[in-house]
């Protein structure tokens, strides 16, 4: 009788002890709060959902999730160790953000906190705030050395909730000889304008200097950390300094002083502090990725500076721009800052009622003759020879294939619009040939597509055999992102200022592409076939990669209409986006097959 009732107490304790499972899941399969796979990243029969294999190259990362579910409300603690006795293996943990989305009331994944592990907390999150919450869940870096011996390792992660016996979950991690190449196959860029959005998104660190935040040491490191995070996922970021109307942040150009013949720099203090570091390499040198200078940067000219657009036409202009500018070809060759390519750039255009002409996609032809102008000025200013690189970058759209004719040997960096360069195939080819940059640009996807959107782009440039890809604001998360978003289609980072960080966090997207271009690199230095490649992301070829000639491609370009842009290329953007969950694990497959 004794007996049975420890067996009956026994049974009991056990149905009282809370219950839970910890699943390593693929990184196109996001979790949700309540221990599912996000509905847009299912699949029908979600047979790869649950990771137990996987295989990786050296000098890169191998990602997963890990979703904690529970079966009642507690506390918990969470590890991760790797079989690795040698210690290369490195592991970066993130706990993943649960964004709810008025648009389809669904949560999603994205913001990823970094974590120490061990690490504890509870279920529901404290501060995520979710309603009935099942799960947690983490994003898991595991980085893997160049020089690490290639073989069979085991990552583990082990949880214990308070009262309750320990879980645990292991990935074996096949580690192979393939080495990802330092150098990417495209350029990933990420824009952004001015920098009046930092204050707005740690405003703690901006009131502890009031007025004065923007003179800071904290103000400059914190622009760095943002060059930082995209460097260490395999992009660049870009900044442009000056506005619609032609006014310079002050770190973005050199302090000027006298006018006409009398113009000149009067210090250098202030943008060397922003941008000397960034040029030679060493505010990057403690990352994974190495100290190397960034490559592209925009120049602070613009129709108002160096010169005052007042004097346009006049000798003055000339005087002021090629003082300006010679003084800068000098410095920067003086630094040493011969690795990264300068971009005059013009962002504005005449709707805003700034300037005369369309400085940016420029849409009338006549617009062109400033642009040609522009060119002369620049080639006046700066010597022939000059080992400082200095490139004439153009952002075209509407008028794009009368451009590339008229400003043949004028504009050297061309930044187009995606979806009217994808009725131009012959078009990247021809750029190249004379030695011009080609990238194209569009809009990071939001959180509500399926995770592996954000690949799309990144193809298509491969495809396409482009420079790079231009995401057109990738900073911007919106006004309260943590409990109001709006699907982040305008951000792939987040202010850490509420979790104690005083630099950007990464988005799961964010680790999405860096993880696609580790793989571009790879395809590309292994010669794989492009076909092949299109079959397996979307059972596609190469050509359908590309839309058809429209008739609107041969009517002058004041006549064209979004509208009419978007129904000429629906059709091939219908068919890029027919792209399942799986599509990208197919392709990383492709990469291991010999």
């Amino acid at each position: 009788m004794a007996v049975t009732r420890t067996v009956v107490l026994l049974t009991l304790l056990a149905l009282a002890a809370p219950a839970a499972d910890l699943v390593w899941l693929p990184e196109h399969f996001r979790p949700d709060p309540f221990g599912e796979i996000v509905a847009r990243d299912r699949t029908g029969t979600l047979r790869k959902s649950r990771l137990t294999l996987a295989r990786a190259a050296r000098g890169g990362y191998f990602s997963a999730h890990l979703m904690l579910k529970v079966d009642r409300a507690g506390s918990y603690e969470l590890s991760i160790n790797t079989s690795d006795r040698a210690g290369k293996l490195s592991i970066d943990l993130y706990r993943e953000w649960f964004h709810f989305t008025e648009f389809d009331r669904q949560y999603y994944p994205d913001a990823l906190i970094p974590v120490d592990t061990p690490f504890q907390s509870s279920v529901p999150d404290p501060q995520n705030k979710v309603p009935k919450q099942s799960a947690v869940a983490f994003w898991a870096d595991v980085w893997i050395p160049a020089d690490t011996k290639p073989g069979t390792y085991t990552l583990r992660a082990s949880a214990r909730l308070a009262g309750g016996r320990p879980v645990s979950s292991v990935v074996e991690l096949e580690v192979t000889e393939l080495v990802v190449p330092q150098e990417d196959a495209i350029t990933m860029d990420h824009n952004s304008y001015g920098s009046s959005f930092l204050a707005e998104q740690f405003p703690k660190l901006a009131a502890e200097y009031g007025n004065r935040f923007a003179e800071s040491e904290d103000f400059i490191s914190l622009i760095h950390s943002y060059h930082r995070i995209f460097h260490v996922h395999r992009g660049t970021y870009h900044q442009l300094g000056y506005g619609h109307g032609g006014k310079v942040g002050p770190e973005f150009a050199p302090a000027l002083t006298g006018a006409g013949t009398r113009r000149r720099v009067a210090s250098w203090t202030l943008f060397d502090k922003h941008y000397g570091p960034l040029l030679d390499g060493t505010a990057f040198s403690r990352t994974r990725r190495g100290a190397r200078p960034i490559p592209f940067v925009y120049l602070p000219i613009n129709p108002d500076w160096p010169a005052s657009f007042l004097n346009w036409g006049e000798p003055g202009y000339q005087a002021e721009f090629t003082n300006v500018v010679r003084e800068m070809e000098r410095h920067f060759r003086e630094k040493g800052w011969v690795n990264t390519r300068f971009e005059m750039y013009f962002n504005h255009k005449k709707r805003y009622k700034a300037y005369p002409w369309d400085g940016d996609e420029v849409r009338f032809p006549e617009d062109n003759q400033y642009l040609k102008e522009y060119s002369r000025l620049l080639k006046a200013a700066v010597p022939p020879d000059s080992p400082v690189k200095f490139l004439f970058r153009a952002d075209v759209s509407w008028s794009m294939e009368q451009q590339f004719r008229d400003l043949a040997g004028i504009v050297n960096m061309w930044v187009c619009s995606s979806s009217i360069l994808g009725w131009l195939r012959d078009a990247p080819a021809m750029l190249r040939s004379r030695g011009d940059v080609v990238w194209h640009y569009s809009g990071p996807p939001p959180v509500t597509q399926p995770a592996v959107a954000i690949t799309k782009m990144p193809l298509r440039t491969w495809m396409w055999r482009l420079d790079g890809y231009v995401h057109w604001l990738a900073v911007n998360p919106g006004g309260d992102p943590w409990f109001r978003f709006d699907g982040g289609g305008t951000t792939l980072v987040y202010s850490g200022e509420q979790f104690g960080i005083r630099a950007p966090i990464p988005s799961a997207r964010l680790k999405f592409q860096r993880n696609c271009l580790q793989d571009l690199a790879l395809l590309t230095s292994l010669r794989k076939n492009r076909a092949e490649v299109a079959r397996l992301f979307n059972n596609t070829t190469p050509d359908q990669w590309w839309s058809a000639r429209p008739k609107i491609a041969d009517s002058p370009a004041r006549e064209m209409t979004n509208p009419d842009i978007e129904e000429a290329s629906q059709e091939n953007d219908l068919r890029l986006t027919r792209a399942d969950p799986e599509a990208w694990w197919r392709v990383r497959q492709m990469i291991f097959t010999r």
